[in-house]
């Protein structure tokens, strides 16, 4: 056997290797993902190759790849019965950085049928190397199918610019790496529980077994001369083989071959969550680009799903193979609570496989995932009210963010929104279609008001002119609507409109007029309430004495309560308008007072009174509350002395 030959990488590897174990994998667990990869390549690139010649395969069909920990010499081996390299190829695959032997194979079979098409992941040739994130030292035997036991090779280096190539004898065809690990790094990689996971994480849905050797006792009790007292100092152990990865990707499958117990039992793997999900989608994209893709809607909010979390999307595979688990290009960030994953194959990735480039494949992808999963909960929405509801209750508020976020499919997004609203009972919801169905013949608009709670705007002087006139208001009361307004500003040729505008709809406003006793009220109640811009007779009052309605152009105030609520104390502020019922008895006695005696101190106290009593209505708190009640108590005392 000829002696090592040493040899110098093609290219600069340490600057390299820097770049890969400090820049370009955020997660080391990731090294061993990429060696099950090529692994797995090399297995199908076998498969491929047997086609034209079965005499490669050796008589040895029984595919695996195999993990190896060894704590006591920490070590850690991978090893699998693929197609091998050659001393050549090992030469030209592990002695150039960058250099693919898998991308190299694409070229070749790139004429190929699908049918025949082998699966393929790496195509960048630097996977193998960012196994010395966690090994001082790599060592690599091989031998190329079809080749003699003695054409074997040994490749090893220990990345800092040169390795040694040597003659192996392999009585099996197939490659296995051995890392030797770095002190810190031998406890993790060695344990069994933990090389379970990662493969669980990355590659569990592979169709090739990975199969993890662990050690165990060995039972010796059959064993009649087996020496008792040296078997209490010395246990013998013996090596148990376990596949590890369930090799059952669901998504590849043809949908009518899978029960609703399989998607269920599936979804509930995937997301922890206990109930089944309100929406399956699964289908398959062809075309110019194609990918697999198995998506869940849940049935309510999840337990722990966070409105405000930055993490979303979908898993991304290529090939069975998890590159990234939150993929948030994959669909926009307000379909977030969508569960599932997308398979691509023609997916271009950046050579680490975790960060996806901006390309058209991208953007057909999601282009076309956004669409199903409008179309999965528009069917749900019309097929079944009541489990609709119930994910729209929990995650509707999600959903409202797309009307600002997706131009493109807003209409859409707010056809999907349920509102409670002024004639629909407090416990039902209905959505914007109905309401423009149940309008009145020649409503061009759709009224709307926001505030905190349902109960406080049906309640809300601002109604009741719109009830008088049997006009509906829908009722915004979460957080999300301010956000949301401002994006769908009209829907289907309807204009949205708020009720509290500064001017009453015509077709809502009710007939007024201002007498003399009431105009010199409004005028000296302007000088007694600087707070409001305004002093006016209402046109949308009905049996309130008044209200509060917001200028054009400024926020409501539901909006400037929701600021102050999160510390933006120092967020603009307008000055509201007060709106005084003409009709009301309690406005006519205070005008005939006024009218009487203008310099009365009762005044400006009453004029107060009916400010905070406008302001409690809408919701807005009591800037003195102490000073509201004494007044109060003041009227009190007043008339109960008379």
């Amino acid at each position: 056997m000829s002696a090592p030959e040493k040899m110098e990488f093609r290219t600069e590897l340490k600057q390299l290797l820097h770049l890969i174990t400090h820049s370009l994998y955020s997660n080391k667990r990731v090294f061993l993902r990429e060696l099950v990869s090529n692994a797995s390549d090399a297995i199908h690139k076998l498969r491929f190759d047997s086609l034209d010649s079965e005499s490669l395969l050796e008589n040895d069909k029984d595919f695996k790849i195999h993990l190896i920990p060894d704590a006591k010499r920490g070590r850690l081996t991978i090893r699998d019965n693929g197609i091998g390299m050659s001393r050549a190829a090992i030469i030209e695959n592990l002695g150039t950085v960058a250099r693919s032997g898998t991308k190299a194979f694409l070229d070749k079979v790139k004429e190929a049928t699908a049918a025949n098409r082998p699966d393929l992941i790496g195509q960048f040739g630097v996977g193998f190397y960012s196994a010395y994130m966690v090994a001082d030292q790599l060592e690599v035997y091989s031998r190329q199918a079809g080749d003699p036991a003695d054409a074997g090779v040994r490749w090893v280096s220990d990345g800092q610019g040169e390795f040694t190539v040597e003659p192996a004898n392999r009585p099996s065809r197939g490659t296995e790496v051995i890392l030797h690990l770095k002190e810190e790094d031998k406890e993790e990689f060695t344990n069994a529980y933990t090389l379970e996971q990662i493969v669980k994480q990355f590659s569990d849905f592979i169709e090739i077994p990975v199969v993890l050797h662990t050690e165990k006792e060995k039972d010796e009790s059959d064993d009649e001369n087996a020496d008792k007292e040296q078997a209490k100092e010395e246990k013998p152990l013996e090596i148990e083989e376990r596949v590890i990865n369930s090799q059952k990707a669901l998504w590849l499958r043809p949908k009518n071959e899978i029960t609703p117990e399989e998607y269920n039992a599936f979804y509930t793997n995937l997301t922890g969550d206990t109930e089944p999900p309100a929406k399956v989608i699964h289908y398959a994209g062809e075309g110019s680009v194609e990918f697999k893709v198995l998506l869940f809607i849940p049935s309510k909010r999840p337990y722990g799903f966070d409105y405000g979390d930055a993490k979303g999307g979908p898993r991304l595979y290529v090939q069975r193979v998890l590159i990234m688990d939150h993929c948030e290009e994959l669909l926009p960030r307000y379909m977030r609570f969508v569960a599932g994953l997308v398979d691509c194959p023609d997916l271009p990735l950046n050579i680490s496989r975790e960060i996806l480039q901006h390309n058209k494949v991208l953007e057909t992808i999601r282009k076309d995932a956004t669409k199903e999963v409008l179309k999965a909960l528009r069917v749900l929405k019309e097929d079944d009210a009541e489990k609709y509801r119930s994910f729209f209750d929990g995650l509707g508020g999600v959903l409202k963010e797309g009307v600002r976020e997706d131009f493109a499919n807003r209409e859409q997004v707010a056809g999907l929104f349920l509102f409670p609203s002024l004639k629909t009972p407090a416990a039902d919801r209905i959505s914007l279609d109905q309401y423009i169905e149940a309008a009145p013949a020649g409503q061009e608009e759709i009224f709307f008001l926001t505030g905190d709670s349902d109960a406080l705007l049906r309640s809300s002087p601002i109604v009741e002119a719109y009830k008088a006139k049997e006009r509906d208001v829908l009722f915004l009361t979460e957080p999300v609507d301010e956000y949301m307004l401002p994006g769908i500003t009209m829907f289907k040729g309807k204009k949205l409109r708020s009720a509290d505008a500064e001017k009453a709809p015509d077709d809502v406003a009710e007939k007024t007029e201002t007498t003399g006793p009431v105009k010199g009220l409004l005028e000296l109640m302007k000088k007694w309430l600087p707070e409001v811009s305004d002093v006016r007779v209402s046109n949308r009052l009905v049996e309130s004495a008044c209200c509060l309605v917001t200028p054009s152009g400024a926020m409501s105030s539901h909006l400037e309560r929701m600021l102050e609520r999160m510390g933006h104390a120092d967020a603009p502020k307008s000055k509201r308008i007060l709106e005084v019922n003409s009709s009301h008895k309690a406005i006519n006695a205070l005008a005939e007072l006024a009218e009487k005696a203008p310099e009365d101190a009762r005044l400006a106290a009453y004029s107060q009174l009916l400010l905070e009593e406008a302001m409690l209505a809408e919701g807005t708190p009591l800037p003195e509350p102490a000073a509201h009640a004494q007044r109060i108590s003041d009227l009190i005392a007043r008339d109960a002395s008379r």
